[in-house]
């Protein structure tokens, strides 16, 4: 197998972008990478979209096609890779693929999603198919709800507070504070957090993040065809990815991201590195209670433990495990299909040292986990600044 190094990245910021369909979100994308990587469009050889909702939300199957002819791709081969929320690694672990086989030695990666067209309750009971259709969506359970059974099982067995999670979430927002692509650009502080309405008990509206449309874009190829030009090469040492039960009830361990712990487990084996030799870690914080499991399943805390790593401030892009250093799904947003993809590029930003204010000192190795329903599927990458 071929190392893969990234050649271009590009992104646009999160937000209701009623002007834009689909297609001009995703060709915006694609336009910066393209252009940052000094590139003909015509020497790229395949497309790998990452997507969950545009056939429900967008009336629009055949995605990767319609995107290849609007960017000027017509004739390439072209596949939308679904994950449900974990659509946009899984789309990247795709391309990954294609270039380390030997298959192609230029490929695009684009994560899309429009969300903001339809009204909340239609998007909601959409996002619900990533759930078990007949034993938890067709019982009215939504994921916030599945999310709350959880914490609520958390603050339960461990003896957690509920304001014990602020951290998490106040991290986030002062890291999205300082991103312009961020969809919340606001700091909040201990007192919003409390004061923030439930939304399903015990998550608050600070403990979920928001939806949006959103595209990011990565272009991959063999690292032996990059050329320094005094910047750093930044490769791709492991990915991995496993699968749990879609539903949480047929969990042997409700308090266990299993599916994350196993593929992590798999990345730290082909990077051959620990958990402590990561530098900062872009976790899928979709709820605070999704932050804290991640840093368990992991490594980076004993189980029952994560919620200490905040309040002990060893989240913050100074501390020992920085995570959301760029907003993370909390406060950058979370446009389900394109979030891996957005992970992904805030690595590759960080490695290159294009963090801005909230630059991880000295960052050599990062690590990305994009999850899919509330577990049951989990991809993750680690990169590496050469």
């Amino acid at each position: 197998m071929r190392k893969v190094a990234i050649l271009g990245i590009g992104q646009i910021p999160i937000g209701e972008h009623w002007e834009k369909s689909i297609r001009h979100l995703a060709g915006d994308a694609v336009t910066a990478a393209i252009a940052e990587a000094h590139i003909e469009p015509t020497v790229i050889e395949s497309l790998y979209v990452g997507n969950m909702l545009s056939g429900a939300l967008n009336k629009q199957e055949n995605v990767s096609a319609l995107i290849a002819d609007w960017v000027g791709l017509r004739g390439i081969e072209a596949s939308k890779i679904e994950a449900a929320c974990g659509s946009g690694a899984a789309a990247f672990r795709s391309g990954l693929m294609a270039v380390a086989s030997g298959v192609n030695d230029l490929v695009l990666v684009v994560g899309v999603e429009k969300m903001t067209e339809t009204g909340g309750t239609n998007t909601t009971s959409h996002l619900a198919s990533a759930a078990d259709a007949d034993y938890e969506a067709a019982q009215g359970l939504s994921f916030v709800a599945l999310n709350a059974l959880i914490m609520r099982r958390y603050l339960h067995e461990f003896g957690w507070k509920h304001n014990d999670f602020a951290p998490f979430s106040i991290n986030a927002h002062a890291n999205g504070a300082k991103n312009p692509n961020a969809r919340l650009q606001e700091a909040i502080t201990q007192k919003d957090y409390s004061r923030a309405r439930m939304v399903a008990d015990p998550i608050n509206l600070l403990d979920a993040s928001p939806i949006g449309d959103g595209a990011a874009a990565i272009l991959l190829c063999p690292a032996e065809k990059i050329q320094r030009n005094g910047q750093p090469i930044i490769t791709v040492a492991a990915s991995a990815a496993a699968t749990d039960s879609i539903a949480v009830h047929d969990r042997f361990d409700t308090m266990r991201l299993a599916a994350a712990e196993t593929s992590a487990q798999k990345a730290y084996a082909q990077a051959n590195v620990t958990p402590g030799e990561i530098d900062f870690f872009e976790l899928h914080d979709a709820f605070s209670i999704m932050a804290a499991l991640s840093l368990e399943a992991c490594g980076f805390a004993e189980r029952g433990q994560g919620v200490r790593l905040g309040l002990e401030n060893q989240i913050t892009p100074q501390g020992r495990i920085p995570i959301a250093t760029r907003g993370g799904l909390k406060a950058r947003g979370h446009p389900v299909g394109a979030t891996g993809v957005y992970q992904l590029v805030e690595v590759i930003q960080q490695l290159r040292g294009e963090g801005g204010d909230t630059q991880v000192p000295e960052a050599k190795i990062g690590m990305a986990q994009n999850i899919g329903g509330s577990g049951a599927t989990a991809i993750t990458h680690i990169l590496q600044r050469e």
